[in-house]
């Protein structure tokens, strides 16, 4: 890079503008990829903690779903996969983190008015399906949650090559350019002042 610029103190002067800027746009993307990287940890955490309520109620509410099965009659089951006992409306919202535009998903969940008979169920299932509309809330923040985490990583990774990009690529070759033309301007001056003593002399 440092042979094909003019070494001229004009030239001199913009590149250590463009390495001054380089240098303040390396700082504030350094200061982006450790804020972003906060904001992944605790969005981890997050997600460990709700994976962890999520894994727990689906294990418990499926327990009691298939004790539920096994004490009814096939015909009650039978009735029960082609009840639609609610209706869910989702809405989808975004929250802009650092420049990443994470999701919020909410859910209206209601009641259809379709209902199982008690007569013909177990008490298992009335345990099953209370755990089941808990559990919906719970898998769309889940969904959000590990969609966030995603968004953030990819974004921590961009930003990262970006901060990399300046600090070992082009903040060192301005370095290394700057300093070959003040060489290149060091040289002209006493170059200069040779010349001018030599012309001082032959004058005398």
């Amino acid at each position: 890079m440092a042979q094909r610029v003019n070494p001229t103190r004009m030239e001199l002067l913009r590149l250590k503008k463009r390495l001054k800027l380089a240098q303040k746009g390396h700082k504030l993307l350094k200061d982006k990829r450790d804020g972003l990287m906060r904001e992944f940890l605790k969005i981890i955490r997050q997600a460990r903690s709700l994976r962890g309520r999520v894994d727990t109620l689906l294990s418990e509410s499926m327990r009691h779903f298939v004790l539920a099965q096994g004490s009814m009659l096939p015909q009650a089951t039978a009735l029960l996969k082609n009840l639609a006992l609610y209706t869910i409306a989702m809405d989808v919202k975004e929250q802009n983190v650092m420049g990443v535009r994470i999701p919020e998903f909410s859910i209206d969940l209601k009641e259809s008015g379709e209902r199982y008979s008690v007569w013909e169920t177990s008490p298992e299932l009335d345990i099953a399906m209370k755990g089941f509309r808990e559990l919906l809330p719970l898998l769309m923040e889940l969904a959000a949650i590990e969609k966030s985490a995603e968004l953030m990583a990819q974004e921590i990774e961009k930003t990262r090559r970006r901060v990399n990009a300046l600090e070992y690529v082009l903040v060192p070759q301005l370095k290394q350019t700057i300093k070959y033309i003040r060489m290149k301007l060091d040289e002209q001056e006493r170059a200069t002042i040779v010349m001018m003593m030599m012309v001082k002399n032959h004058i005398e």
